[in-house]
């Protein structure tokens, strides 16, 4: 882990209309480390990685190794929650993946040799490859979810936003996807992930950020996971574990 934090946000604020998405937002994200996104449901989860990556208007700023993080949106890879896209699209396992590509080979260009690499060996990574020619509309949710994955590592990206990657997944693709997520954090990646799941799976994240419109708690794991802390974000009683008891 460096010391220094990869993203840096500073009074990040969001508004819709006459609605306060988020409020005054401040926290440090480090790399080396899978940093979760925590907080009740309208808490502004989603809307916090997408105002962090300039998707929708925002105030404040958001700086990747002290320069913008929307000016360097070639070294992310996102992942938008699964509701998100379109299923329906006439795309094959392949040629989503390939499409993590498609920045390195510029836009109207075949891919090259090495890009059909990578692919490929994002593929295997998720042990998706045996799918390879299968529409992406005709595999589980923890199959699309691991596809998905699977192009965001063809990126080699610096980077990588999840929003809601363990949402109506089986326990199989959890450890798939856990798994890379800790390779990727040991090789010094920044790894955001927006989670909904209070469960066991909460260990598995080093630092956590406690949402609700506004932050409130942010660090390791132990020091967020704190009975006031979630009391006062989910505004009551909350059952979630926290790597004490079974």
């Amino acid at each position: 882990m460096l010391d220094d934090a990869a993203i840096t946000v500073s009074h990040l604020g969001v508004q819709y209309r006459d609605v306060e998405a988020l409020h005054d937002v401040n926290f440090e994200i480090y790399p080396g480390r899978i940093t979760g996104i925590i907080g009740p449901n309208g808490a502004g989860k989603s809307t916090l990685i997408k105002a962090m990556l300039g998707l929708i208007s925002a105030t404040g700023t958001v700086l990747y190794q002290g320069k913008p993080l929307k000016s360097q949106l070639d070294k992310v890879a996102y992942v938008p929650q699964r509701s998100a896209i379109d299923w329906s699209y006439p795309a094959t396992v392949w040629d989503v993946v390939l499409m993590g590509r498609v920045r390195k080979a510029g836009w109207f260009r075949r891919f090259s040799h090495v890009s059909r690499q990578v692919a490929a060996a994002a593929l295997e990574r998720v042990g998706m490859s045996e799918y390879r020619d299968r529409s992406i509309g005709q595999l589980s949710g923890g199959q699309q979810q691991r596809v998905f994955l699977a192009r965001a590592l063809a990126e080699e990206a610096d980077v990588f936003c999840f929003d809601e990657p363990l949402a109506g997944i089986d326990k199989k693709t959890e450890a798939v996807i856990f798994e890379i997520f800790h390779e990727l954090a040991a090789d010094g990646k920044t790894v955001i992930v927006v989670n909904h799941d209070l469960g066991e799976a909460i260990t598995n994240f080093d630092d956590l950020i406690l949402l609700n419109k506004e932050v409130i708690a942010s660090g390791s794991r132990q020091t967020v996971l704190q009975p006031e802390n979630m009391s006062r974000a989910y505004r009551g009683q909350v059952v979630f574990f926290n790597g004490e008891a079974a």
